[in-house]
């Protein structure tokens, strides 16, 4: 970088901050090909706005001040008019600081509008307001966090009436998500690109500590997913899980477990396009009356893509990490092969093969009848395992493709704590 820098002129050290693309993370970069909405999603404080404005700036400059650009009429829209103005322009990602002086609009306060050297000119508009975008019309437009527009729907519809200049008119939607159905359905349309950062990844922008504390406070919760990480959490009608009930299932300290399972549902094929191997561990107190037995997820060590040796020794690391007692594996599809892959790593594992004889709902019905009753505890970080939990519902299998980690979770507490079979005597208590 510095040999780099040192090769350059006076004029091109000057105009190297105003050059986007050269500081630009992956997700602030327009994705390439046809496409008319564009959405960056993405935790608080991942740099979602810088990228919406130097969006605006790229449609409407052209090659000189005064030249024009792609735009020339766009759409800001905002919650309410005093965001739109106090974050997306005069902010400090907004548009005024991210422009040159040379091209540096001018904010008519009055007019509720910015105008370029070159004559474009961008509107203010609330989404408290959605009548205001009956009338005028643009060929760009930036809606800036539409997971919280009071009235995102009819907002939105309005905005896409107006969106009618030029050839191709585009918009962008910079927003942390929430499960609101406007932004569900513009994330479902075909015309639709995604990008998508978590807040760690503008960490050298973000103050450490500011880092530190949220994530020690929201780290592993479903609050946490949507607002840090960015990720749309979804609540699915007649789900045996949700979200809410997760987070209260959560802890930090793991109690003595006195057993310890690591379960496994192998995919069907081994390419990288197949189904994940789901890899879960679990470990329970077992003491006592068996109706106050407590479980903890401990781990989900699945993995993706892995040939039966990489998926078996994943399973069995998996069992040296935690010390378990036992491997349990689903044979629906792989029969005796899948014993035989386990034993060629390790011919002495305590092993356990099990066979689905009804659907992946009824399995899973006592277990999440544990979670009911309380006594099944999650570790933090289990945030992909507890997307396909919150997608099983009453009906079967919501999701796409195959629930494997939820698979594992279920063999493994079935095997713990639903029916313990092959469990004899009283192991020794460890303690993690």
């Amino acid at each position: 970088m510095t040999e780099f820098l040192g090769s350059l002129d006076e004029n091109a050290l000057l105009s190297l901050p105003w050059i986007f693309e050269f500081w630009a993370l992956p997700h602030q970069i327009p994705p390439r090909g046809a496409w008319k909405t564009w959405v960056i999603m993405g935790g608080r404080g991942a740099g979602k706005t810088r990228a919406g404005a130097e969006w605006v700036r790229a449609e409407v400059e052209g090659a000189g001040p005064n030249d024009p650009g792609r735009s020339r009429r766009v759409a800001l829209v905002g919650e309410t008019v005093d965001q739109v103005r106090e974050v997306m322009i005069l902010g400090e990602s907004g548009i005024l600081a991210c422009s040159p002086p040379d091209r540096r609009p001018e904010w008519h306060a009055s007019r509720k509008m910015l105008e370029w050297p070159n004559g474009a000119v961008a509107q203010v508009f609330s989404a408290h307001d959605p009548e205001s975008l009956r009338g005028p019309q643009f060929d760009a437009a930036w809606a800036d966090e539409l997971g919280k527009w009071k009235k995102g729907g009819e907002t939105w519809d309005q905005l896409q009436f107006a969106l009618r200049l030029g050839k191709t008119p585009r918009q962008v939607v910079t927003t942390t998500p929430r499960n609101v159905g406007v932004l569900k359905a513009i994330l479902k349309n075909p015309s639709t690109v995604i990008t998508h950062a978590p807040t760690e990844a503008n960490r050298a922008y973000l103050a450490e500590s500011f880092l530190t504390e949220v994530q020690a406070r929201f780290g592993g919760t479903s609050l946490g997913r949507q607002e840090l990480e960015g990720v749309l959490v979804e609540e699915v009608a007649g789900a045996l899980w949700s979200m809410p009930q997760l987070d209260g299932a959560r802890l930090d300290v793991v109690p003595e477990l006195t057993r310890i399972v690591v379960a496994v549902d192998p995919p069907v094929t081994s390419h990288k396009s197949s189904d994940e191997c789901g890899i879960i561990v679990v470990g329970a107190d077992t003491r006592g009356d068996p109706r106050q037995w407590r479980a903890v997820v401990l781990e989900d060590a699945s993995v993706r893509g892995a040939s039966p040796e990489g998926w078996a020794r994943a399973a069995l690391a998996a069992m040296d990490r935690h010390k378990a007692d036992r491997l349990v594996a689903e044979v629906n599809q792989g029969g005796d092969l899948v014993e035989r892959v386990v034993r060629m790593i390790d011919p002495l594992v305590p092993y356990r093969a099990v066979h689905a004889t009804r659907s992946k709902m009824l399995r899973a019905e006592p277990v999440a009848a544990l979670y009911e009753q309380g006594r099944v505890a999650h570790v933090r970080g289990l945030a992909k395992l507890e997307a396909q939990m919150c997608q099983m519902t009453v009906t079967g299998w919501t999701g796409g493709g195959s629930p494997d980690r939820l698979d594992a979770l279920v063999w493994a507490l079935t095997e713990l704590m639903v029916d313990p079979a092959g469990q004899v005597g009283r192991p020794m208590v460890r303690s993690l």
